[in-house]
């Protein structure tokens, strides 16, 4: 079977497990930890050593991203009437800035959307920058609504989900959640004073 090329950067899985993407004739993407033979193929990366509840990470003075994807984040927060500052806080919490990130559980791209968000919210290729965020963003804006611009609220069901949120009246006790709830406070204040 001759496979065709894929598109991402090099970086080991958090376990020092490598993963490769490789796309056949017909396009379909495939996932495999040995690297065909007989393709082009690229490294992905799983997980992220930032979000780890052991994380050294300071999120008060770590490098904030402040000239990354501007244009679409700015037509995004625009188009749906949010703060740039939150798209900015969400892709760095979720990817740092990173858009071939790829999650142990399967979200993808900059702003991590599991794959059945992303169709639900009609995009095509969730590693794609610009489409990502634009299905992001409006993901968010839809929380936003919901929660009536309760950014801990919006950021719980950003992470855990929904029905999490509504099972637990509020942020779920999940160490995980409660940990990115703060990392998303942390990294929003920050961007709303430095963009």
């Amino acid at each position: 079977m001759l496979l065709l090329f894929c598109f991402t950067h090099s970086v080991f899985a958090d376990d020092g497990v490598k993963i490769y993407q490789y796309k056949s004739l017909k396009g379909i993407s495939s996932f495999s930890d040995i690297p065909p033979n007989t393709s082009t193929y690229q490294e992905i990366r799983i997980g992220c050593f930032a979000c780890k509840l052991n994380s050294m990470v300071n999120w008060h003075n770590t490098q904030l991203f402040t000239a990354h994807f501007t244009s679409t984040i700015n037509q995004q927060a625009q188009r749906y009437k949010i703060d740039p500052a939150l798209i900015r806080a969400v892709i760095h919490a979720e990817s740092h800035f990173d858009p071939r990130a790829l999650s142990k559980t399967g979200a993808q791209g900059l702003m991590q959307l599991m794959p059945a968000t992303a169709k639900e919210l009609g995009i095509k290729n969730s590693f794609n920058a610009q489409q990502n965020i634009r299905a992001g963003s409006k993901h968010l804006a839809r929380l936003i609504r919901k929660y009536g611009g309760n950014i801990t609220l919006v950021s719980a069901a950003y992470n855990a989900g929904e029905g999490a949120v509504k099972k637990y009246k509020g942020v779920p006790p999940y160490p995980e959640t409660q940990k990115y709830v703060e990392r998303v406070k942390i990294l929003h204040q920050r961007y709303l004073s430095n963009i």
